[in-house]
């Protein structure tokens, strides 16, 4: 796998897509930005740019998605990162059901060299009750 910048990225998944390991290079973070559904709310209104990953399944996506998200489920994600289109300085903003697969997808991204990125602290579940209750909860 190669990052943005040329380099080789090496990342193991496991058999539904999740992050199992990453080598890490000295200097790189070591915890994923994570954004809550109330700042991501904010940031939608204030109409900053925010690039919406649902990593979840086609079937999730089809009962729930958050308005204008793009669907890349976590296991493709590697073999299809190159379709993320977040426009510059667009914030990359990953969520799941419970924000348990995209803080794996968050790191995915960033070791492949997006350096906007953000997991969905609790999922589309969260937003649901906390931001929009006509989500349908599953």
């Amino acid at each position: 796998m190669w990052g943005r910048d040329g380099t080789a990225a090496a990342v193991e998944l496991d058999r539904t897509g999740a992050l199992l390991h990453h080598s890490k290079q000295e200097g790189e973070q070591a915890m994923v930005q994570q954004i809550s559904v109330k700042e991501l709310f904010l940031k939608l209104k204030a109409r900053e740019p925010v690039y919406l990953l649902d990593v979840r399944t086609p079937g999730e996506h089809e009962i729930a998605a958050l308005p204008g998200s793009t669907l890349i489920p976590l296991n493709e994600l590697t073999e299809r990162a190159e379709e993320i289109d977040a426009n510059g300085d667009a914030l990359i903003v990953a969520y799941c059901h419970h924000g348990v697969r995209s803080l794996s997808a968050a790191a995915i991204l960033e070791k492949l060299g997006h350096e906007r990125v953000a997991s969905l602290q609790g999922g589309i579940d969260a937003w649901s009750i906390h931001i929009d209750e006509s989500i349908p909860r599953y």
